[in-house]
C-alpha cells in the first residue's frame, strides 16, 4: 500500500489578505508544512493542487452568491494564484492545476503540466491510499476528498490541518464526507 498526501489550494488569495482570505489560512500553510516533513516517511509522494483560474465563467461574479460564485480570485499569472510563502511547494512531487476553464472545486478535476490527470497519476505510482490537507475544508477540500473517494482510494482528511470558510458549511461538508466513507481526522479549524 501507497499513501499520498493531497495539498489542497493553500494559496495566497485563501490566506489572509487574499481576494477570497479564509481565516487561518496562513497557519493552515505552515502547519501542512511541518506536516510533510515531520511525517515524510508515512507518504510515497505528496502532490499539491492549486486553482489556476484563466475564464472560469459564471465562477467570478461582482455579485457574488459565495456558493456557486466568487469575487475574482486565483487568477493564473497573479501573485493570488501563488502558493502562500508559509507552505513550501518543493515538498510537491507534482502540482496539479484545476479550474482553468471551470469552477475547479476538486483537485481530481485538474492535471499536471503534462496533462497527466490526477487519479491517473496517483495510479501510476501504485497510490491506492490518501491524505486530504488545505483550504478550504468545506469546499475544496470536501469536493477533493469526495472524488478521492468516488475513485477508490481510501480517503482521509486531516481535520486540524484545514481551514474552513464558516461553521454551518464545515459541518455541512463533514457529513457529506462521513457519508460517503471518508475518515475524519482531528476537529476542524473554523474562525
Amino acid at each position: 500500500m501507497m499513501r499520498a498526501l493531497i495539498v489542497v489550494d493553500v494559496q495566497n488569495d485563501f490566506c489572509e489578505g487574499g481576494s477570497l482570505a479564509v481565516a487561518g489560512g496562513a497557519a493552515t500553510a505552515a502547519a501542512v508544512t511541518d506536516h510533510a516533513r515531520d511525517n515524510a516517511q508515512d507518504y510515497g509522494v505528496v502532490v499539491a493542487t492549486r486553482d489556476h483560474h484563466i475564464d472560469p465563467g459564471p465562477h467570478f461574479s461582482t455579485e457574488p452568491d459565495y456558493v456557486r460564485s466568487w469575487p475574482v480570485h486565483c487568477q493564473a499569472g497573479t501573485v493570488g494564484a501563488e502558493f502562500h510563502p508559509g507552505f513550501d511547494a518543493s515538498l510537491a512531487d507534482t502540482v496539479f492545476s484545476k479550474g482553468q476553464y471551470s469552477d475547479g472545486y476538486s483537485g481530481f478535476e485538474g492535471t499536471a503540466d503534462d496533462g497527466t490527470a490526477l487519479a491517473d497519476w496517483l495510479r501510476e505510482r501504485d497510490v491506492d491510499e490518501v491524505d486530504v490537507v488545505g483550504i478550504a475544508t468545506d469546499h475544496c477540500v470536501r469536493a477533493t476528498a469526495l472524488d478521492a473517494a468516488a475513485e477508490g482510494f481510501r480517503t482521509r482528511v486531516l481535520l486540524d490541518l484545514t481551514a474552513g470558510v464558516g461553521a454551518a458549511t464545515v459541518e455541512s461538508a463533514l457529513e457529506q464526507l462521513r457519508g460517503a466513507g471518508v475518515e475524519l481526522r482531528g476537529e476542524p479549524v473554523v474562525a
